[in-house]
């Protein structure tokens, strides 16, 4: 019964780890690195067709962004999630899908250019993202889940996006049964829309995040539609857009429930009617998700709302961008106005063309409302980036750049101190992950000396035995390299089929003898016909 910690190790981005018991072979996300890639990760400690089951705390790309790449690699196991995160999945993954595919498409074409005869080929495919989405299993908040005779779930709301969840796992093997929660992503209180997170009180073993574990939210609750109406009034006085980068799901619903109540109560003086845009396809549907969960996720405010025949998050002048000429056109009306576009860190996406379209004009503002990675396009402008590269151009920043602080859906060191004193027994060990290389440490050092838990912060590679509660290996920062392309992804397709076939082989064993003799001859005979 081993845990292995492969992803978002010291970093805040690609959040994996691994859980061997018995012969079982179980991820917990399998998500994106997005902006700087400090540490190299480990490899999976199994071809990715070994793996049995996939376990995902929540639909943010960090967190289930390379599902599809599981797939692509020979993935046929399930993947088990909460009801609302299924459905938020079901459009998120098809979206990374889709840049990738835009990504290698447009590289394609600016090598054809530059007489470079090399192909780029997506990470994944639309395929890969409908393979992987037809493997998950939704589960209800709270409900005990036996997924077979060795592991048993079940989800807690965590209040950080729709869906997602801390993860309790009974693992059993050799008649001893040992319990480890992963936290996922931990909510900030009193957000809106979503309930606050609640807390676990039995675990053995805790991995829990650390995002914001050496910074404070601010004590006195902001006035967001207070902090808001102030920009919209500022900048549309100039004659000009505001731009804000927004992650398509949870931050943008978030900014349209105080943008209704901006609009329905006409704060904006002068500019009562303005048009708000949400140019994000993703975003749109994902409006519709909410809705349609809104029974299981909301919070008493939003369900009051609702209880009133109230949609939350629409209101009249709300614009819904899907196609690309419908984007295009944004940019060419002159009215001032609210441009909400994905992604929320600028990396990609049609953020980018709004970013290129207004960043240089001095009366426009790019209103910042999420947390930068550290070399993100984002973090760049935050950290007063007097210019950028867009699309090969280089655009001068003269916008003004403004955050609306406190806007968070991460729990800050005092939310996540006490979703950790919510245990009623202190765990035997606490894992910190998922923040900055200096922010686990820090937390790590707060979690021993203030509240003498045993925590711990592993770099990727660390194995942990959760029988015997001792590391099988300690692993060493290993500093990114960046590593060349493989010369065929045609060639890696041929090795992933191969380790599906090996996967497919070692789960034979206990078949009747006909059926593995049958199957023996069926491979024979295909490699007699490559030979």
């Amino acid at each position: 019964m081993k845990l292995t910690f492969i992803g978002a190790a010291h970093e805040v981005t690609g959040s994996c780890h691994y859980l061997e018991v018995g012969k079982k072979h179980i991820l917990v996300d399998f998500g994106m690195e997005q902006g700087v890639n400090v540490f190299e990760n480990a490899p999976l400690p199994v071809d990715e067709a070994m793996i049995d089951y996939v376990f995902l705390t929540h639909a943010h790309v960090d967190h289930s962004g390379m599902l599809p790449l599981l797939y692509a690699k020979g993935f046929r196991g399930q993947v088990f999630m909460t009801d609302a995160s299924a459905d938020l999945c079901s459009i998120m993954l098809r979206d990374c899908a889709h840049i990738q595919m835009m990504e290698a498409e447009w590289k394609n074409r600016k090598a054809k250019r530059s007489a470079n005869n090399a192909v780029q080929e997506p990470l994944f495919t639309m395929e890969d993202a409908d393979g992987i989405i037809k493997r998950i299993v939704p589960c209800h908040y709270d409900d005990m889940v036996t997924v077979c005779d060795e592991v048993q779930i079940r989800f807690t709301d965590i209040g950080h996006l729709l869906g997602s969840a801390s993860i309790e796992v009974w693992l059993t093997e050799d008649g001893r049964t040992k319990k480890i929660v992963f936290s996922g992503d931990i909510g900030n209180k009193n957000q809106p829309l979503l309930r606050d997170p609640i807390p676990t009180r039995e675990a053995d073993f805790v991995v829990m995040e650390s995002t914001y574990g050496d910074r404070y939210h601010p004590k006195e609750k902001l006035d967001y539609v207070k902090e808001l109406t102030a920009v919209l009034q500022e900048t549309f006085d100039r004659g000009g857009n505001v731009v804000i980068p927004s992650f398509a799901v949870g931050r943008t619903q978030e900014l349209l429930y105080f943008l209704r109540k901006i609009k329905v109560d006409r704060l904006v003086k002068g500019h009562e009617d303005f048009p708000v845009y949400v140019d994000s396809p993703m975003a749109v549907e994902a409006i519709g998700v909410f809705q349609e969960n809104r029974m299981e996720c909301f919070d008493e405010d939003a369900m009051a709302l609702v209880r009133e025949g109230i949609n939350p998050i629409s209101f009249a002048g709300l614009k819904l961008s899907i196609t690309s000429e419908e984007s295009k056109a944004i940019n060419f009306n002159e009215t001032p106005k609210v441009i909400i576009s994905a992604s929320g860190m600028c990396e990609a996406g049609r953020i980018r063309h709004h970013l290129k379209h207004n960043l240089w004009r001095p009366e426009c503002t790019v209103l910042f409302v999420g947390y930068q990675s550290v070399g993100t396009l984002g973090r760049h402008i935050i950290e007063g980036a007097e210019e950028v590269k867009l699309f090969g151009e280089p655009i001068q920043v003269r916008a003004h750049i403004k955050r609306l602080e406190g806007l968070s859906g991460h729990a800050d060191k005092d939310g996540l101190i006490e979703w950790l004193l919510g245990f009623t027994e202190k765990p035997k060990k606490v894992f910190v992950v998922h923040g900055e290389d200096s922010v686990c440490n820090s937390f790590v050092e707060c979690l021993k000396l203030e509240y003498g838990q045993r925590a711990y912060a592993p770099y990727s590679g660390t194995e942990f035995n959760l029988l015997s509660n001792q590391f099988e290996y300690e692993a060493e920062p290993i500093m990114h390299k960046k590593k060349a392309k493989p010369a065929s992804t045609v060639y890696a397709r041929l090795v992933a089929a191969g380790q599906r076939l090996v996967a497919l082989i070692t789960r034979s064993d206990g078949l009747a003898n006909k059926d593995m003799a049958k199957f023996a001859d069926q491979i024979n005979s295909l490699c007699d016909k490559w030979e």
